[in-house]
């Protein structure tokens, strides 16, 4: 998968110790992005929060036993608004995801994380939908930095 944006091999550039079931690309890629040719790179500070999240994360698809796909991980500015995010969003900092189960179980994958939270420390955790489409967003800390453990349904 390529990322748009300047050529640069970002596990080069740093050390960064490796994610168990995700890359760092898949927090970054965008459709959208693309399209628009914006360039998402994260500063190596979001590239820290990011591998946080990708910690908690490969815990969580362990205990799931099958693939998670990051559908939105992290933001810049631009693609934010891009994307009719809201100016605070998470995603801007690298410390929110949305996510669909591979095996399209998306159901049993809803049910099986809002049981898998309830002993985890994290912020919140939506069970998003727009049409058709249905994802879970995580986020690890609000803005402020608490992880008030809200679990909750959204139609956008």
């Amino acid at each position: 998968m390529k990322l748009y944006g300047p050529r640069t091999n970002i596990q080069k550039r740093k050390k960064v110790k490796k994610m168990k079931y995700f890359k760092l690309e898949e927090f970054l890629d965008s459709s959208v992005a693309r399209q628009k040719g914006i360039s998402n790179l994260p500063s190596w500070e979001i590239i820290e929060h990011l591998k946080e999240l990708s910690d908690f994360l490969d815990d969580m698809r362990e205990a799931w036993g099958s693939g998670i796909n990051v559908t939105s991980g992290f933001r810049c500015e631009k693609l934010n608004k891009a994307v009719g995010g809201v100016p605070t969003s998470l995603h801007l900092k690298g410390y929110a995801a949305d996510l669909q189960p591979a095996n399209g179980k998306l159901r049993e994958f809803k049910s099986f994380v809002v049981e898998y939270l309830k002993d985890k420390v994290f912020d919140e955790c939506i069970l998003e939908r727009k049409g058709k489409t249905e994802w879970v967003h995580l986020q690890l800390f609000s803005n402020q930095g608490y992880q008030r453990k809200k679990v909750f349904s959204l139609t956008v």
